[in-house]
């Protein structure tokens, strides 16, 4: 985001051609300033499509100038972007990993992520598997619990298993029941 606004006071045009972040990071990284579009290589980032419509919208581009120091900064935020981005992704396979080592029924179930947050919420994979599918169903949910106890209003009915994409993408009808046979299964393949 913040890449996109400094880069867009120089060529604004960019950010509206290019909707990856990941792939704008790159391209920005490549160019530099607009003016040197034209000997940019950009055919290992970009589309051909793509990149000769960078090409035309930097012939005309409204964005004003920047300095070299600018440009050094950019690119150096760039360079940054690009570094947690593959960070970020050798993480997630990471997790996916070790979730599928840990706990591979209860990943397949509910998702690597959910999977790791419910085993964090419990302390331990033998500490959720000796808990009650009610309570793993509202992992998460505790503050609307308490207020819902103290106010004599309705419980919640799922707190962290609703990001499982079987309950998420459900009828919001269903959700309450889905959730609550999810939390019994995923207590079942704990054990």
């Amino acid at each position: 985001m913040r890449l996109r606004e400094w880069y867009g006071w120089h060529f604004p045009e960019a950010g509206k051609i290019i909707a990856d972040n990941l792939t704008y990071a790159k391209m920005v990284q490549a160019i530099g300033m607009r003016t040197n579009v034209k000997t940019a290589d950009l055919s290992e980032i970009l589309s051909p499509e793509d990149a000769a419509q960078i090409k035309e919208a930097a012939e005309i581009s409204m964005g004003s100038e920047i300095s070299n120091e600018d440009e050094f900064n950019i690119k150096e935020l760039c360079a940054q972007v690009i570094y947690l981005s593959e960070y970020r992704a050798s993480l997630s396979e990471y997790l996916k990993s070790r979730m599928m080592a840990i706990a591979p029924n209860l990943t397949i179930m509910v998702g690597e992520l959910v999977a790791a947050r419910l085993i964090s919420h419990a302390g331990s994979l033998i500490s959720l598997a000796k808990m009650p599918a009610s309570t793993i169903q509202i992992f998460g949910a505790e503050k609307a619990l308490f207020r819902a106890l103290k106010t004599k209003h309705s419980t919640p009915k799922y707190g962290l298993i609703y990001h499982a994409s079987l309950v998420g993408s459900s009828n919001p009808k269903l959700k309450g029941k889905i959730s609550r046979s999810l939390a019994s299964k995923c207590a079942l393949c704990v054990r």
